[in-house]
């Protein structure tokens, strides 16, 4: 069975919505096995996925290609999530609030905002 990489992002519950996993595909923010991918690429067992999301890049291997959403338990049966450590560690600070983060629409940092932004990220 073949599916949209879309598709199957919406239907294992990486995206919230299909439209949201078709514009993640457009900006160029999703990689199957080292290749940009457009929203029609057809996905098969064992790829590997690489997201690039809230600042972070999420890897997942293909286990099952399904079109229909899933319920969350049945989710571990369709894709393994093997995102280094390191990444998830980034998940971390940035939760807790240790990386700076600019609310969106706030436009660019000043010069002064951008060096105490690098002086933080240095420590």
């Amino acid at each position: 069975m073949s599916v949209r990489v879309d598709k199957w992002l919406w239907s294992v519950r990486i995206c919230k919505t299909r439209p949201v996993a078709t514009d993640l595909c457009k900006r160029h923010k999703v990689n199957i096995d080292g290749q940009e991918v457009k929203p029609s690429r057809v996905v098969s067992v064992g790829q590997v996925i690489v997201v690039r999301k809230d600042g972070l890049s999420w890897q997942y291997r293909v286990l099952k290609c399904i079109d229909k959403r899933v319920g969350a338990v049945l989710v571990k049966e369709c894709c393994e999530d093997i995102t280094p450590q390191a990444e998830k560690d980034k998940l971390a600070l940035i939760k807790g609030g240790w990386v700076p983060r600019r609310a969106k629409g706030e436009g660019r940092p000043t010069k002064k905002e951008r060096r105490d932004m690098d002086r933080t990220m240095n420590l």
